[in-house]
């Protein structure tokens, strides 16, 4: 009857069950027994190999890019040579082999790595194609290439100190490749999701024209000078970017080994410097601003200030009576101090905290260092701080409280990264009203037309740019020593505008022919300022004017006739 309906027997249906579930397991076991079929004929020691693959692989990074979409930083494929231990058949002839086409290797390291029972050892990471080619011609048994990531730099020394570097592992070891791996990469690589994909670039706030640029100045300037080293930077005093730093010495950032010689360290970042009287400014803002002084106010300098055994005075003495802005135009150490002891040692301490002078600044770079402040702070040391003698700050953290000096007020924290004006606004902090902004602004403009600036001026004629030089003596065995100076330079530009700021620095710059004995600010760091503005002020858009601002600076101060 069932027949009759078109139903199979139900032995012929149980039959066919068992049928099926016989091949699927037979296909399962064939695929576990195939699997390690192939475990057991694969080389020894190539589960270490796959292992160290997916190493390399996950060493990835992303490409680091300047403001303009130029590659500064990026991963590129390379060989390495490995070997084998356990299936060299001879070590010695292995050892010869190789040592033929790479002459560099180390005989003996080479024969004790190899003689080794490992299963797997590094002999040379990143080979050439060619060698590459002759150790694949030789046929040597247990000895074998794997391809790894090598991180690139195109420019060379060209914001090195910025970009820092990475080791071997490709793995960042100092700058902003470090900073990369702080934020997160380094776990990824761990957990196994960074991998050789495609990763989003990090944008730098840094022109790689304006990078040309300042480093070739600065090291113009350092051999003009015979100066030891030399540093400068370019921000943008309206959202902190940094567009430019160099620092010189440098290094390759090919040159994995360089990143971290102490010779070559960043010294606007890990150094400390008392940054002599370009840090009068923030004396100057911090006066004006408290409403006990005004540009109009007047200041004795007609004798040294005395503290028991220590006596303040002028480089240039005018022993008069001085203006405020005749104080910073012949940048009186005697006026800068009276303003400073007027308002009070707590007064200055807060001041300069708020300026963010007290405590280490944080950027993206992981170095940097820590201000040597005063332990005892008295009046003695209120008066010295003043004009930027007996305390010792990283230039960038100097650099970022003049910018807010010049931005109408507010301290932005500098960043090495792409950064909108919202962004700045959000982060900004207001240290001082905007009218002493403007009149700080006028003081810088007047240094450059009747002060001490005046060569600046000249080399960056038509960019209306503004500064303030600083000479200090360093300090050797414990002394203030009288020949060997630390000459610094603030310029900024447009002063009726500001948009940019530029700094530079020269350690122990000489008199040389056209100086005439001297080895002040004045007369190098402030030169060679004038020709960066002059150089980049055209590659970020600010072009030459032949007439005046569109609207003077002067225009609110009636102010007494500057010498």
């Amino acid at each position: 009857m069932a027949a009759g309906r078109g139903r199979p027997e139900p032995h012929a249906v149980a039959r066919a069950r068992i049928l099926l579930c016989m091949i699927v397991f037979c296909g399962v076991y064939l695929a576990i027994a195939g699997r390690l079929a192939l475990y057991a004929s694969a080389p020894e020691g190539s589960l270490a190999r796959r292992s160290v693959a997916s190493d390399a692989v996950a060493s990835a990074r992303p490409d680091i890019l300047d403001r303009n979409g130029l590659v500064l930083a990026t991963d590129v494929k390379s060989s390495s040579l490995f070997g084998e231990p356990k299936r060299i058949i001879d070590t010695d002839e292995a050892v010869e082999a190789l040592t033929a086409v790479m002459p560099d290797l180390n005989v003996d390291e080479l024969r004790q790595r190899l003689g080794s029972n490992r299963g797997f050892v590094w002999l040379k990471r990143e080979i050439t194609p060619q060698q590459q080619r002759e150790i694949y011609n030789l046929g040597l048994p247990g000895i074998g290439f794997m391809t790894e990531n090598r991180r690139v730099y195109p420019g060379g020394t060209l914001g090195a100190h910025v970009l820092g570097s990475t080791n071997t592992d490709n793995q960042g070891i100092a700058g902003i490749e470090k900073w990369i791996d702080t934020r997160g990469l380094a776990e990824l690589h761990l957990a196994g999701f960074a991998t050789d994909r495609q990763q989003e670039p990090v944008e730098l706030a840094m022109d790689l024209r304006v990078q040309h640029v300042l480093r070739d100045e600065l090291a113009t300037a350092k051999e003009k000078f015979k100066a030891i080293a030399a540093a400068g930077t370019v921000v943008d005093v309206r959202t902190g970017e940094i567009v430019a730093m160099a620092s010189l010495p440098d290094f390759d950032a090919n040159d994995q080994a360089k990143s971290l010689d102490p010779k070559t360290l960043n010294r606007l970042t890990t150094g400390v410097f008392e940054m002599g009287s370009t840090f009068k400014a923030l004396t100057f803002a911090m006066a004006l601003d408290s409403g006990r002084f005004n540009i109009n106010s007047m200041l004795d300098a007609r004798a040294p200030l005395q503290f028991g055994k220590f006596r303040i005075h002028d480089y240039h003495a005018e022993n008069r009576v001085l203006t405020v802005p005749e104080v910073f135009l012949v940048s009186s150490n005697i006026g800068t101090a009276k303003m400073a002891l007027t308002l009070g040692v707590e007064a200055h301490k807060a001041f300069l905290a708020k300026a963010g002078q007290l405590t280490r600044l944080r950027t993206e770079l992981p170095e940097s260092a820590m201000p040597l402040v005063p332990r005892n702070w008295g009046e003695l040391n209120t008066a010295t701080i003043a004009f930027g003698h007996g305390l010792a700050v990283a230039p960038l953290q100097a650099v970022m409280a003049v910018n807010a000096l010049m931005n109408g007020g507010y301290l932005i924290p500098p960043t090495f990264l792409k950064r909108t004006p919202e962004e700045a606004r959000a982060l900004a902090t207001r240290i001082i009203k905007p009218d002493t902004s403007a009149k700080m602004r006028y003081l810088l403009r007047l240094n450059a037309e009747k002060g001490s600036a005046s060569k600046m001026n000249e080399q960056a004629a038509g960019y209306y740019a503004g500064g303030k030089t600083g000479t200090a003596e360093k300090v050797v065995n414990g002394r203030y020593s009288k020949t060997k100076l630390l000459t610094t330079f603030t310029g900024v530009f447009p002063m009726d505008d500001p948009h940019y700021l530029v700094l530079v620095m020269l350690d122990e710059p000489q008199a040389v022919p056209g100086t005439y004995g001297f080895a002040t600010a004045g007369w190098n760091a402030g030169p060679a300022t004038g020709k960066i503005i002059s150089r980049i002020a055209p590659l970020l858009g600010i072009m030459p004017r032949k007439g005046p601002p569109v609207e003077s600076l002067l225009t609110n101060y009636t102010l007494a006739q500057a010498p």
